[in-house]
């Protein structure tokens, strides 16, 4: 099979080769980040061989036949699978995240919503209802709808869901009437991990500077501690230097020459050598020379460049095709 598709591309290219009825049924399912991600990826797809599709289309039969936990305790399943991959830690977050939004339609909703209308849904609630809300949608959604918010409220907010640990039935239900959907009505519902240092810097992570700053500023007025726990999660453009190999060349080949040229007019020299010698010599010395020869760029652009690869590296982090943390020789 051709070694340059990754997990996403032969999923993108199993809804094609299934039909446009039974692909339409499957993209119903998903989180529409992963809906986005998928259709990229069959937008992507050109001059693919019949016999890769064959072998994607088989290499899916045979992964379902060996799947005997399907359909029998699907969640039991998911539990397992996600602790095997992400640890025991990591994966009780997530499990968590899942069940709590299956359990939720409001929240479903939500997530195909623009930012600025769940920001008008929701700027009148109580700040710790807002900062639940935020922990429950995705980080590129949720910075965004925190970057509406009025910027006296952004520092509060974001401290509250640094500091979320469980949320009760009862925040739960009051949750539930603001997005006036109904849970379960399961009145046996256990508290759910949310929220957190992670959560509160992955959100941070994804808005525009001079909203982290100042609700950085806040933090450390009200909590030093907290914000430098958050300072230390947060992942920078210039940690992108601790990147193995393999995932600098995988990031590279998803980011546009345009945006990399911007991005690394404000990054460190390693980062730039650790680009350049992951590149073919040709293709560094072009970019050397058209670093040198660029005009001068607005910080703000620069910044936004960075914040765009940053989203890159970290969507290809979820799909486990590269990893954050080095360590690259490890993956499969």
């Amino acid at each position: 099979m051709d070694e340059e598709l990754t997990g996403t591309d032969r999923a993108g290219l199993l809804l094609l080769a299934v039909g446009q009825d039974y692909a339409a049924k499957i993209l119903k399912e998903l989180e529409p980040k992963e809906v986005q991600l998928l259709g990229m990826a069959m937008a992507d797809v050109k001059n693919i061989q019949a016999e890769t599709v064959e072998q994607v289309v088989e290499m899916f039969l045979e992964h379902i036949r060996n799947q005997t936990a399907i359909g029998l305790n699907s969640d039991d399943y998911l539990r397992n699978v996600l602790t095997e991959a992400l640890g025991e830690d990591k994966a009780s977050s997530v499990i968590d995240r899942i069940f709590l939004s299956r359990n939720s339609r409001g929240i479903e909703q939500l997530k195909w919503m623009e930012p600025r209308a769940i920001t008008e849904l929701i700027r009148l609630e109580h700040p710790q209802i807002i900062a639940i809300i935020l922990s429950l949608l995705d980080p590129p959604q949720a910075s965004a709808v925190l970057g509406f918010l009025p910027e006296n409220m952004r520092g509060d907010i974001v401290m509250r869901i640094a500091t979320l640990e469980a949320v009760q039935p009862d925040a739960l239900k009051e949750l539930d009437a603001i997005m006036e959907r109904q849970l379960t009505g399961n009145s046996n519902l256990k508290s759910s991990n949310i929220g957190g240092i992670e959560k509160a810097a992955e959100i941070l992570n994804m808005v525009d500077s001079n909203v982290e700053v100042g609700v950085m500023e806040t933090l450390e007025e009200r909590s030093p501690d907290i914000a430098q726990l958050i300072q230390d999660k947060m992942f920078v453009f210039d940690d992108l230097v601790q990147l193995d190999d393999r995932s600098i060349q995988t990031l590279l080949r998803e980011v546009s020459t345009d945006s990399l040229l911007l991005a690394l007019r404000g990054a460190d020299e390693a980062l730039k050598e650790k680009i350049f010698n992951n590149m073919s010599r040709r293709a560094a010395e072009m970019l050397r020379d058209d670093l040198e020869a660029a005009p001068p760029a607005k910080l703000s652009e620069v910044e936004a460049a960075q914040k765009e690869i940053l989203s890159i590296a970290r969507r290809l982090a979820d799909a486990g095709e590269i990893a954050l943390g080095g360590g690259g020789d490890e993956l499969i």
